[in-house]
């Protein structure tokens, strides 16, 4: 007779099992509704990252566009700063050459005056006089000084005032070619997209760099080298309107005072001419007198020739009667009409 065996194991009652397929189930469920609430979340953080992450792409990309155009804007002032600055640079040194050659003009009039200065001491006598010539000459020679004196300081400033014309332009220069960079690197920024190649993970890519500035501060900076660089132009304009009133007045000046130099030529001429035309006359007239002076000594010494012999003739008469005898010795008409006391050289 067979027996029946029996496996030896736990045995579960049926309310048991059913209980265990019952929690199995609600296990499930719930797994399953957990499992769908994540995936909910995931969809929502997914959704909300990607609209996120799109938005913020956008952002930044108009952020970086206007970024680009506000470098841009920067670059094309600088740009035109720069043409002027070096239209300004140009149009001092040209009046600075003028300056200088103005100043090289003045040598050859106050050469001039000094050599008449010169020769001017080489008068004799009476004629080395302080007339209104020397007067003017040397205040020509100090007028000729002077706008030299006022065109060499014009010119030293306006050598000074190109040496910062030069230096602006190099910070202007420097700030422009960072502006060209930026522009390269910002504008090759702006060009990549999601399919880019170049694209890659960097280390630490939210470091500020050593040496980084503000926007504020890069505003003011470049805001600096703009005024700076119009600051300076405007100067180099005013030093050159002066320059130019001070070549126009120094011009004026010495031809003032070459006109009245000139003047004061002719005034003394003219006297020295008088004065010379008049000595002439005196000598011609001085030359008359003396020939008429020796022609009357000339006819005086010929009377006085005569004259002697008309007294030999009465000395010797007068000599003669002398040896008359006796009584015939008297002083009779014959010897009172002899000019015994006349004056003259003693007979001979």
């Amino acid at each position: 007779m067979t027996t029946l065996s029996f496996k030896p194991s736990q045995r579960f009652r049926l309310p048991d099992w059913h209980t265990n397929s019952y929690l199995l189930s609600t296990n499930a469920e719930r797994q399953r509704d957990a499992s769908h609430q994540i995936r909910q979340e995931a969809r929502v953080l997914r959704n909300e990252t990607n609209n996120q992450t799109i938005w913020d792409e956008h952002d930044n990309r108009t952020r970086l566009s206007d970024r680009v155009d506000t470098v841009n804007r920067w670059k094309e002032m600088l740009d035109k700063c720069l043409t002027d600055l070096d239209a300004e640079i140009d149009n001092l040194t040209q009046m600075k050459e003028s300056a200088e050659q103005n100043l090289q003009a003045k040598n050859l009039p106050l050469d001039v005056a000094i050599e008449c200065l010169t020769l001017r001491d080489s008068r004799r006598d009476i004629d080395v006089v302080k007339d209104p010539v020397e007067e003017e000459l040397h205040k020509e020679v100090e007028v000729i000084e002077a706008t030299r004196k006022a065109l060499q300081q014009k010119i030293s400033q306006a050598f000074e005032q190109l040496c910062l014309l030069q230096e602006v332009r190099q910070q202007l220069n420097t700030d422009h070619r960072g502006k060209m960079e930026t522009l390269e690197i910002d504008r090759g920024c702006l060009s990549l997209n999601l399919n880019s190649p170049n694209i890659s993970l960097k280390v630490n890519p939210t470091r500020v760099p050593n040496g980084s500035t503000t926007l504020q501060q890069w505003d003011e900076i470049s805001q600096y080298n703009k005024s700076h660089a119009e600051a300076e132009m405007k100067a180099a304009i005013e030093l050159r309107e002066a320059i130019t009133l001070t070549i126009a007045q120094t011009n004026n000046q010495l031809e003032a005072q070459r006109v009245a130099t000139e003047f004061a030529f002719r005034k003394r001429l003219r006297e020295m001419e008088n004065a010379y035309s008049e000595l002439k006359w005196q000598e011609k007239n001085t030359l008359e007198e003396i020939a008429e002076m020796q022609e009357d000594i000339r006819r005086l010494e010929e009377d006085l020739h005569r004259k002697l012999m008309n007294l030999k003739l009465a000395h010797t008469r007068l000599e003669s009667r002398t040896y008359r005898p006796n009584a015939e010795l008297c002083q009779d008409q014959g010897c009172a009409g002899c000019p015994v006391q006349a004056s003259g050289p003693a007979a001979g």
